[in-house]
């Protein structure tokens, strides 16, 4: 296990009911701005949930942050929330609305132009922000991480910064979701802890059975969920494996991976499919692509999650792999680049840009525009 230093200071706030307490969550001298979405919450019960916690209040709010947030929109609200001299952010909101929040808050508090804060890669300072979450997927409810598009340009960047100094996780407000938010939310997580587990072995016993744990509860309640979407145990399950697949619990000490989402963001980006669904196509070509690389963990993998113990060590490492592209299928969502009508075009398009960028990604540095290239052939 490698030295590393682990904090966590965002406040997880879960359960049925817990909207109610913002008033008391939100301190009462701050001058307060409320970022919203494209307005399902409207339909959903939630903003009146909120409107009814923090009764006797001003605020001011912010409508319209798209999923995959444009940097073109944030810098609207980063304008308003200058103008009105804000101090404190709260975000009602899938992981997107979040994400876009993250930038407000550092805009609010620069001087820098807000893609400038992104293109960065770390936020210096950011006025503080918390959260209502009402989609389980990119766990940016506990995280300081943040993935902001920049629309004029098509590209999709990260950067870091602080973390929700409290997030609201109520199971109930999924109910409303559709079956595809669900999927891609389901998607995300998995990936999220793919991303951190399929590394190197031996790293951290507590690490992998920690992982393990999310990736077979994943698994366990997605046909569930599918059958019964309302079920307040299940979608409680779902919530919470959501954010822990992405709070840094699972990845102290170890090696992490990461290319599949910086594919996936590039797909994003070109083509607008949808932040989990792309992770769904780019991360079985990964393993394919990276099999040898990844030999060992994904022989672990699929013995102690499919429990796929017969055959030669590759027939084993196949079928892992399969079975892994089965559970994405499993899911409602399609996992290979032809079926959404991407081809070579595209595919050129992100060995450049990769190649341009003089990027490496992976958790041994080699995934470059050429293996990028690889990876994508194998999702075709």
């Amino acid at each position: 296990m490698k030295n590393f230093i682990f904090q966590n200071p965002a406040k997880l706030v879960f359960g049925k009911g817990q909207i109610e307490k913002l008033s008391e969550l939100i301190p009462q001298n701050v001058n307060l701005l409320i970022t919203y979405g494209g307005g399902s919450v409207t339909k959903n019960g939630i903003y009146d949930q909120v409107k009814n916690a923090l009764k006797g209040r001003n605020y001011t709010e912010f409508w319209g942050i798209e999923p995959n947030p444009r940097v073109e929109t944030l810098r609207k609200a980063i304008k308003l929330g200058k103008e009105n001299e804000i101090d404190y952010i709260l975000a009602v909101g899938g992981g997107s609305v979040l994400d876009g929040t993250k930038l407000i808050a550092a805009g609010i508090a620069s001087e820098k132009d807000a893609w400038d804060i992104v293109l960065s890669g770390v936020a210096d300072k950011q006025i503080p922000f918390s959260s209502v979450m009402t989609v389980p997927a990119t766990g940016s409810e506990m995280n300081g991480g943040a993935v902001i598009t920049r629309e004029e340009t098509h590209e999709k960047f990260s950067f870091g910064g602080d973390y929700p100094q409290f997030s609201i996780l109520d199971p109930e407000v999924t109910y409303s979701l559709s079956e595809h938010q669900i999927a891609c939310g389901l998607a995300d997580a998995y990936t999220h802890v793919l991303e951190q587990y399929m590394t190197t072995t031996g790293q951290s016993r507590i690490m992998d059975r920690w992982a393990e744990g999310l990736l077979l509860t994943i698994i366990e309640i997605a046909p569930k969920i599918k059958e019964n979407p309302n079920d307040y145990d299940l979608m409680a399950d779902y919530m919470l494996s959501a954010t822990l697949a992405l709070n840094d619990f699972i990845r102290m000490g170890i090696t992490q991976d990461w290319a599949t989402h910086q594919i996936g963001h590039e797909l994003t980006a070109l083509h607008g499919i949808t932040h989990g669904h792309s992770l769904a196509i780019v991360m079985p070509g990964t393993f394919r692509a990276l099999k040898e690389q990844k030999h060992e963990k994904l022989l672990q993998y699929g013995e102690r999650i499919f429990n796929i113990t017969e055959g030669s060590e590759d027939e084993r490492v196949d079928k892992a792999i399969e079975t892994t592209e089965e559970f994405y299928r499993s899911l409602g969502l399609t996992t290979r680049l032809s079926e959404e009508g991407v081809g070579e075009e595209t595919i050129e398009t992100i060995v450049r840009r990769f190649n341009e960028r003089g990027v490496a990604f992976g958790e041994n540095r080699n995934v470059t525009g050429d293996v990028a290239r690889e990876i994508l052939n194998e999702c075709l």
